[in-house]
């Protein structure tokens, strides 16, 4: 069979596998490939009561639970579309996501989501045993993925690929039989689909409710987990582990580690490789619209140093403000043109990017070597330009992270008389360290690391997270807040 339907998959696993074999684990809690195709199909039952019906969009605001995946089958057996949602977002973020999804129903856990949005309880449903079968629909879109993007401003992004699998897949390389680790929140898209390919594979899945750098290594040790999908600030963290925790757990199970979705520090990803092995460390550049990615292996990154990879389905091309080509070695927007001409997304609540020639771009600048390999600067919208001169965030952020006593740290830019911008660091020190550096103590760290235009004028020290479980970071909610003298944000501090 070369493409099983994903109303399909339970159910095939379940006679291949045997109907006790478990499919996915969340904690000390387990669901069976049997359990997982009657539970899925008594929900879809109620659903298609309620009228959900083809390439309906169901919203589905959860945690990391079991509960997730029998809505996202039960969804797609009836040929209705999941759309991802953050379960973490307020109130009034979620009416505005749904004002543009306008789903045909919203599964939510949290309470205030029930009256508020008028969501159905996620526990709901089982009672339905159903008349008759389910229509064999197959929908046209496998996914849609909410994403508050860099302004803030919600948007859908609906994937255009049926909710069809190919069975001869071989999505970043997991292998036939491996478990699978997803340490990721699943209303993100790189966990939401690792997890699921994971399944549709028919591949054991363990699933964090909520990362932990600790119990991430415990899992792998466990289970003998051979692939998974980080975020670099999961893999900071798990270095921060004093080294006896580290040597606690056995890791050779590991073959297949990705990291995408954020930059990459230099200095922690040599960390990895001098740790793991760098044949088994690969990084990913891509985005939810899927209109190209560059990959790398550790080995080739060695050589290749700071580099996310060569185009794997896509062409890229660097433009400068103008639109002309620049040549390589000169920082640009990236502009990525997918191999295959058909569109493979569309927006709800966003209009397309104008490209050129096919090509469109994510957002980001950066620049192509003279062997064809990407390097990312930051994001344009993130760029600081002071005193004149283009300053890149995330160079400095992983400069301020090299700090043993820094969990994590995010640079923006604000106004300025005489510069235009000037650099501000808020700074999240690890809970556990026994040195507090203050301002100065950073800025003599930083001397030896950064020419002295980039450094920093004012750090912030907080105890609030910086970035959420995806390892994202909205810089301008960040810098909006600082620049309004009447608004009081979540971040408290000293600036110096």
């Amino acid at each position: 069979m070369a493409s099983i339907p994903l109303r399909d998959i339970p159910h095939h696993h379940a006679a291949r596998l045997g109907r006790d074999t478990i499919a996915v684990r969340v904690g000390e809690e387990a669901l069976s490939w049997g359990d997982l195709d009657e539970r899925s199909t008594r929900r879809a039952y109620a659903l298609s009561a309620l009228g959900v019906g083809a390439n309906d969009l169901v919203t589905i605001a959860l945690k990391n639970e079991l509960l997730f995946f029998e809505w996202t089958f039960a969804i797609w057996k009836l040929g209705a579309v999941p759309h991802a949602a953050s379960w973490r977002s307020s109130a009034a973020e979620l009416a505005a996501m749904l004002e543009l999804a306008r789903p045909a129903a919203v599964i939510a856990s949290e309470a205030d989501r029930l009256s508020s949005v008028g969501a159905i309880s996620a526990d709901w449903g089982l009672s339905e045993t159903g008349k008759g079968p389910l229509p064999d629909i197959v929908s046209s879109h496998w996914k849609a993925m909410s994403s508050g993007g860099s302004t803030g401003r919600p948007k859908i992004i609906v994937d255009h690929k049926p909710a069809l699998y190919d069975s001869q897949s071989t999505y970043l390389g997991v292998a036939d039989g491996e478990t699978v680790l997803n340490p990721g929140p699943l209303y993100h898209n790189a966990p939401f689909s690792m997890a699921h390919n994971a399944l549709f594979k028919g591949n054991p899945l363990i699933n964090l409710a909520k990362f932990d750098a600790e119990e991430t290594l415990r899992l792998i040790d466990c289970h003998g987990v051979a692939s998974i999908n980080f975020v670099p600030t999961m893999m900071l963290r798990i270095w921060r582990l004093p080294d006896d925790v580290k040597a606690r757990y056995d890791l050779s199970s590991l073959r297949n580690i990705w990291h995408m979705a954020a930059p990459m520090p230099r200095w922690l990803k040599h960390a990895w490789i001098d740790w793991i092995g760098a044949e088994k460390i690969n990084e990913a550049y891509a985005g939810t619209e899927s209109v190209g990615a560059t990959t790398i292996n550790g080995t080739e990154w060695v050589l290749h140093e700071g580099s996310v990879g060569r185009p794997k389905n896509c062409s890229v091309r660097i433009l400068d403000e103008a639109g002309a080509e620049l040549p390589s070695g000169s920082i640009g927007e990236v502009w990525l043109k997918p191999n295959n001409p058909q569109k493979a997304y569309h927006y709800i609540g966003a209009q397309q990017p104008s490209g050129t020639s096919d090509y469109e771009s994510l957002g980001d600048h950066g620049w192509v070597d003279a062997d064809g390999y990407l390097y990312l600067a930051d994001r344009r919208t993130d760029l600081v330009i002071s005193g004149g001169s283009n300053i890149y965030p995330a160079e400095v952020e992983n400069a301020i992270m090299e700090h043993p006593a820094v969990e994590t740290a995010v640079v923006i830019g604000l106004p300025d008389e005489d510069l235009g911008a000037s650099v501000h660091a808020i700074v999240k020190l690890n809970d556990g360290s026994s040195s507090r550096p203050g301002a100065d103590d950073l800025i003599a760290f930083l001397r030896s690391r950064l020419v002295s235009y980039k450094l920093p004028r004012s750090f912030e020290f907080t105890q609030f997270q910086l970035r959420d479980e995806a390892g994202k970071v909205r810089r301008s909610q960040l810098r909006q807040e600082r620049m309004n003298e009447n608004l009081v944000g979540p971040l408290t501090g000293k600036s110096v």
